[in-house]
């Protein structure tokens, strides 16, 4: 069984939860250990492969975080390298430029949302998720709904924890960490149809 079709979601939840709280801090380090961790958690990568894997995460993550003056085309030609990564760790058949443009897509939407309408799990952010999903799990979207809703949910519970301050110990956490985990609990259903 492919590796990135056996994760355990609550491991993965609870390491995005981490990474999130991190990016949000700008608090690199602990970015960089959260993505250690979601890499094997979530794509089962031998350790050279999560270490670098983690590190292309990182330093796309940091292209991508300035706003509004960021580098999208640095955060995709990372992700590139990340999903080029991927694709040899599981022999999967998709194309990683496009599995690039994809996640950074998900990014750009969810931004958007963040700051014109004041956030909301807008149709276009869960379409963009399935989109991604999809396309890296060769899934039907139809079954992928319910985990790119409820990971838009906790990406609006995060933006509430950043808007009321980004404490680490703000409860909001622990709602966002109990909707990440639920996602990929869907996620995990959903590539086992």
């Amino acid at each position: 069984m492919s590796r990135m079709r056996s994760f355990d979601p609550r491991a993965v939840g609870r390491l995005e939860c981490w990474a999130w709280e991190s990016y949000y801090r700008r608090r690199w380090v602990p970015f960089l250990a959260a993505s250690v961790g979601m890499v094997r958690a979530a794509f089962g990568m031998n350790w050279p492969r999560t270490f670098v894997g983690a590190w292309l995460v990182l330093r796309a993550n940091q292209e991508w975080a300035p706003f509004p003056d960021n580098d999208p085309e640095a955060a995709r030609a990372l992700m590139r390298r990340f999903y080029r990564l991927l694709k040899r760790s599981e022999c999967a058949h998709f194309d990683p430029r496009r599995a690039a443009e994809l996640e950074v897509e998900w990014w750009r939407v969810h931004r958007e949302a963040q700051h014109t309408d004041g956030g909301g799990s807008s149709h276009a952010l869960v379409d963009a998720l399935c989109d991604l999903y999809a396309y890296t799990y060769d899934a039907e979207p139809p079954a992928l709904i319910a985990a790119a809703s409820l990971r838009a949910r906790a990406m609006d519970v995060s933006d509430r924890w950043v808007a009321e301050g980004a404490d680490p110990l703000h409860p909001l956490l622990d709602e966002e960490r109990a909707l990440l985990v639920r996602s990929y609990a869907a996620l995990l259903a959903a590539v086992h149809r």
